[in-house]
Protein backbone atom coordinates (compact mmCIF):
# COMPACT_ATOMS: atom_id res chain seq x y z
CA UNK A 1 0.00 0.00 0.00
CA UNK A 2 2.85 2.10 1.27
CA UNK A 3 4.30 1.62 -3.25
CA UNK A 4 0.56 2.98 -4.18
CA UNK A 5 0.44 6.01 -2.01
CA UNK A 6 3.59 6.87 -3.46
CA UNK A 7 3.12 6.76 -6.97
CA UNK A 8 -0.57 8.24 -6.32
CA UNK A 9 1.35 11.61 -4.91
CA UNK A 10 3.84 11.07 -7.20
CA UNK A 11 1.29 11.23 -10.01
CA UNK A 12 -0.65 14.19 -8.11
CA UNK A 13 2.19 16.06 -7.60
CA UNK A 14 3.26 15.59 -11.61
CA UNK A 15 -0.52 16.79 -12.11
CA UNK A 16 -0.16 19.83 -10.21
CA UNK A 17 2.92 21.31 -11.61
CA UNK A 18 1.37 20.80 -14.51
CA UNK A 19 -1.37 22.67 -14.26
CA UNK A 20 1.02 25.17 -12.49
CA UNK A 21 2.54 25.80 -15.68
CA UNK A 22 -0.42 25.28 -18.03
CA UNK A 23 -1.80 28.57 -15.51
CA UNK A 24 1.73 30.39 -16.40
CA UNK A 25 1.09 30.05 -20.36
CA UNK A 26 -2.42 30.94 -20.18
CA UNK A 27 -1.36 34.57 -18.41
CA UNK A 28 1.38 34.52 -20.97
CA UNK A 29 -1.10 34.48 -23.75
CA UNK A 30 -3.26 36.92 -22.10
CA UNK A 31 -0.52 39.12 -21.84
CA UNK A 32 0.96 38.74 -25.61
CA UNK A 33 -1.08 42.05 -27.04
CA UNK A 34 0.77 44.27 -24.84
CA UNK A 35 4.18 42.95 -26.67
CA UNK A 36 4.34 45.86 -28.58
CA UNK A 37 4.00 48.43 -25.28
CA UNK A 38 6.42 46.43 -23.23
CA UNK A 39 8.79 45.62 -26.22
CA UNK A 40 11.91 47.19 -24.38
CA UNK A 41 11.15 44.31 -21.63
CA UNK A 42 11.09 41.68 -24.62
CA UNK A 43 13.75 43.13 -26.89
CA UNK A 44 16.19 43.13 -23.98
CA UNK A 45 15.33 39.03 -23.25
CA UNK A 46 15.30 38.47 -27.07
CA UNK A 47 19.22 40.09 -26.83
CA UNK A 48 19.85 37.60 -24.04
CA UNK A 49 18.64 34.94 -25.38
CA UNK A 50 19.89 35.03 -28.80
CA UNK A 51 23.16 37.48 -29.06
CA UNK A 52 24.71 36.34 -26.23
CA UNK A 53 23.80 32.57 -26.83
CA UNK A 54 25.17 32.33 -30.19
CA UNK A 55 29.02 32.12 -29.90
CA UNK A 56 28.06 29.10 -27.99
CA UNK A 57 25.30 27.57 -30.31
CA UNK A 58 27.93 28.24 -33.43
CA UNK A 59 30.57 26.48 -31.44
CA UNK A 60 27.82 23.34 -30.71
CA UNK A 61 26.58 22.97 -34.31
CA UNK A 62 29.53 22.43 -35.84
CA UNK A 63 30.90 20.18 -33.65
CA UNK A 64 27.62 18.31 -34.24
CA UNK A 65 28.00 18.37 -37.70
CA UNK A 66 31.29 17.30 -37.50
CA UNK A 67 30.79 14.43 -35.46
CA UNK A 68 27.20 13.48 -37.42
CA UNK A 69 30.04 12.94 -40.20
CA UNK A 70 32.32 11.18 -38.75
CA UNK A 71 29.85 8.99 -37.97
CA UNK A 72 28.01 8.19 -41.26
CA UNK A 73 31.00 7.66 -42.93
CA UNK A 74 32.70 5.38 -40.70
CA UNK A 75 29.13 3.21 -40.43
CA UNK A 76 29.88 2.92 -44.59
CA UNK A 77 33.38 2.62 -44.25
CA UNK A 78 32.96 -0.04 -41.87
CA UNK A 79 31.09 -1.78 -44.34
CA UNK A 80 33.05 -0.95 -47.51
CA UNK A 81 30.18 0.77 -48.65
CA UNK A 82 31.51 4.70 -48.98
CA UNK A 83 31.95 4.59 -52.77
CA UNK A 84 28.51 3.53 -52.79
CA UNK A 85 27.02 5.67 -50.69
CA UNK A 86 28.55 8.77 -51.73
CA UNK A 87 26.08 10.18 -53.67
CA UNK A 88 23.74 10.13 -50.41
CA UNK A 89 25.71 11.20 -47.31
CA UNK A 90 25.27 15.04 -47.53
CA UNK A 91 21.91 14.54 -48.25
CA UNK A 92 21.80 11.66 -44.92
CA UNK A 93 23.65 13.85 -43.00
CA UNK A 94 21.53 16.83 -43.60
CA UNK A 95 18.28 15.05 -42.53
CA UNK A 96 19.58 14.28 -39.42
CA UNK A 97 21.30 17.06 -38.43
CA UNK A 98 18.03 19.36 -39.43
CA UNK A 99 15.70 16.89 -37.74
CA UNK A 100 17.09 15.51 -34.39
CA UNK A 101 20.43 17.03 -33.75
CA UNK A 102 20.59 21.07 -34.01
CA UNK A 103 17.25 21.26 -32.56
CA UNK A 104 17.50 18.88 -29.69
CA UNK A 105 21.27 20.10 -29.07
CA UNK A 106 20.47 23.74 -29.18
CA UNK A 107 17.28 23.44 -26.80
CA UNK A 108 19.69 21.65 -24.31
CA UNK A 109 22.55 24.10 -24.83
CA UNK A 110 19.52 26.80 -23.91
CA UNK A 111 17.90 25.10 -21.23
CA UNK A 112 21.44 25.02 -19.20
CA UNK A 113 22.10 28.71 -20.38
CA UNK A 114 19.00 30.36 -20.10
CA UNK A 115 16.78 28.46 -18.33
CA UNK A 116 18.75 27.95 -15.74
CA UNK A 117 19.45 31.58 -15.67
CA UNK A 118 15.76 32.48 -15.93
CA UNK A 119 14.78 30.63 -12.85
CA UNK A 120 17.72 32.26 -11.27
CA UNK A 121 17.02 35.76 -11.47
CA UNK A 122 13.33 35.44 -10.82
CA UNK A 123 14.07 33.29 -7.91
CA UNK A 124 16.27 35.91 -6.74
CA UNK A 125 13.63 37.87 -6.58
CA UNK A 126 10.89 35.80 -4.82
CA UNK A 127 13.13 35.30 -2.40
CA UNK A 128 13.86 39.12 -1.22
CA UNK A 129 10.67 39.89 -2.09
CA UNK A 130 10.66 41.68 -5.05
CA UNK A 131 7.76 40.00 -6.58
CA UNK A 132 5.52 41.06 -4.51
CA UNK A 133 6.42 44.70 -4.42
CA UNK A 134 5.76 44.23 -8.04
CA UNK A 135 2.40 43.00 -7.37
CA UNK A 136 2.10 45.96 -4.16
CA UNK A 137 2.41 48.08 -7.02
CA UNK A 138 -0.48 46.06 -9.27
CA UNK A 139 2.30 45.05 -11.69
CA UNK A 140 1.36 41.59 -12.59
CA UNK A 141 4.67 39.32 -12.58
CA UNK A 142 3.36 36.94 -15.27
CA UNK A 143 3.44 40.63 -17.54
CA UNK A 144 6.84 42.02 -16.63
CA UNK A 145 8.35 39.07 -15.83
CA UNK A 146 7.32 35.88 -17.97
CA UNK A 147 5.48 37.07 -20.91
CA UNK A 148 8.58 39.03 -22.14
CA UNK A 149 10.77 35.75 -21.58
CA UNK A 150 8.55 33.41 -23.05
CA UNK A 151 8.03 35.34 -25.99
CA UNK A 152 12.11 36.27 -26.33
CA UNK A 153 12.74 32.69 -26.35
CA UNK A 154 9.83 31.81 -29.26
CA UNK A 155 11.10 34.21 -31.18
CA UNK A 156 14.75 33.43 -30.76
CA UNK A 157 15.14 30.10 -30.93
CA UNK A 158 14.32 29.68 -34.70
CA UNK A 159 16.69 32.21 -35.44
CA UNK A 160 19.61 30.08 -33.44
CA UNK A 161 18.55 27.10 -35.07
CA UNK A 162 19.15 28.31 -38.30
CA UNK A 163 22.52 29.24 -37.58
CA UNK A 164 22.91 26.15 -36.10
CA UNK A 165 21.74 24.35 -38.52
CA UNK A 166 24.37 26.52 -41.48
CA UNK A 167 27.28 25.83 -39.22
CA UNK A 168 26.38 22.07 -38.40
CA UNK A 169 26.74 21.45 -42.56
CA UNK A 170 29.66 23.26 -43.03
CA UNK A 171 31.19 21.59 -40.16
CA UNK A 172 30.33 18.33 -42.04
CA UNK A 173 31.51 19.24 -45.12
CA UNK A 174 35.21 20.61 -43.82
CA UNK A 175 34.83 16.69 -42.04
CA UNK A 176 34.16 14.56 -45.26
CA UNK A 177 36.36 16.87 -47.35
CA UNK A 178 39.35 16.57 -45.03
CA UNK A 179 39.02 13.10 -44.70
CA UNK A 180 37.39 11.24 -47.77
CA UNK A 181 37.89 13.82 -50.36
CA UNK A 182 34.50 15.06 -50.64
CA UNK A 183 34.24 18.03 -52.67
CA UNK A 184 31.49 21.07 -52.11
CA UNK A 185 29.54 19.65 -55.77
CA UNK A 186 29.25 16.16 -54.65
CA UNK A 187 28.48 17.12 -50.87
CA UNK A 188 25.81 19.92 -51.27
CA UNK A 189 24.85 18.23 -54.88
CA UNK A 190 23.21 14.83 -52.38
CA UNK A 191 22.26 17.92 -49.34
CA UNK A 192 20.20 19.46 -52.13
CA UNK A 193 18.53 16.02 -54.35
CA UNK A 194 17.70 14.36 -51.04
CA UNK A 195 16.42 17.10 -48.28
CA UNK A 196 13.45 18.56 -48.65
CA UNK A 197 11.51 21.72 -47.01
CA UNK A 198 9.87 19.81 -44.50
CA UNK A 199 12.39 19.13 -42.72
CA UNK A 200 13.47 22.62 -42.44
CA UNK A 201 9.73 23.67 -40.78
CA UNK A 202 10.35 20.81 -38.32
CA UNK A 203 13.54 21.84 -37.55
CA UNK A 204 12.39 25.20 -36.83
CA UNK A 205 8.70 24.42 -35.32
CA UNK A 206 10.85 21.90 -32.50
CA UNK A 207 13.17 24.80 -32.07
CA UNK A 208 10.38 27.17 -31.16
CA UNK A 209 8.65 24.76 -29.31
CA UNK A 210 11.55 23.67 -27.02
CA UNK A 211 12.27 27.11 -26.47
CA UNK A 212 8.58 28.15 -25.15
CA UNK A 213 8.90 25.24 -23.19
CA UNK A 214 12.57 25.86 -21.69
CA UNK A 215 11.11 29.70 -20.91
CA UNK A 216 8.01 28.32 -19.63
CA UNK A 217 9.44 26.21 -16.82
CA UNK A 218 12.41 28.38 -16.00
CA UNK A 219 9.56 31.40 -15.34
CA UNK A 220 7.57 28.66 -13.42
CA UNK A 221 10.19 27.60 -10.75
CA UNK A 222 11.52 30.78 -10.11
CA UNK A 223 8.66 32.17 -9.48
CA UNK A 224 8.16 29.57 -6.65
CA UNK A 225 11.11 29.83 -5.10
CA UNK A 226 11.24 29.53 -1.35
CA UNK A 227 14.85 29.42 0.70
CA UNK A 228 17.28 32.02 0.35
CA UNK A 229 20.27 31.71 -1.45
CA UNK A 230 20.32 27.38 -0.97
CA UNK A 231 16.29 27.69 -2.44
CA UNK A 232 17.83 29.70 -5.74
CA UNK A 233 20.63 27.02 -6.61
CA UNK A 234 17.57 24.54 -6.26
CA UNK A 235 15.42 26.18 -8.79
CA UNK A 236 18.15 26.54 -11.20
CA UNK A 237 18.99 23.05 -11.11
CA UNK A 238 15.54 22.19 -11.50
CA UNK A 239 14.88 24.19 -14.40
CA UNK A 240 17.73 22.68 -16.64
CA UNK A 241 16.27 18.96 -14.83
CA UNK A 242 12.94 19.79 -16.17
CA UNK A 243 13.57 21.58 -19.37
CA UNK A 244 15.80 18.98 -20.45
CA UNK A 245 13.26 15.52 -20.19
CA UNK A 246 10.40 18.09 -21.24
CA UNK A 247 12.66 18.46 -24.63
CA UNK A 248 13.58 15.00 -24.96
CA UNK A 249 10.01 14.28 -24.32
CA UNK A 250 8.22 16.27 -26.72
CA UNK A 251 11.24 15.07 -29.47
CA UNK A 252 10.12 11.71 -29.10
CA UNK A 253 6.63 12.93 -29.28
CA UNK A 254 7.57 14.52 -32.34
CA UNK A 255 9.47 11.44 -33.81
CA UNK A 256 6.26 9.33 -33.07
CA UNK A 257 3.60 11.82 -34.63
CA UNK A 258 5.79 13.12 -37.58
Amino acid sequence: MNIFAYIGSKVLNFLAEFGQIASVLFSVIRYIPRIAKDRRLVTEQMRIVGAESLPLVILIGSFTGAIAALQATDLFTKFNLIAIARPFIGGSIATAVFSELTPVLTALVIAGRVGGAIAAQIGTMAVSEQIDALEMMAIDKHRYLSMPRVVAALTMMPILAVFSNIVALAGAFFLTNLLFGFTAEVFFDSVVRFFSIGEIALSLTKSMIFGGVTALIGCHVGIRTTGGAEGVGNSTVRAFTLSASSILILDALFGYVA
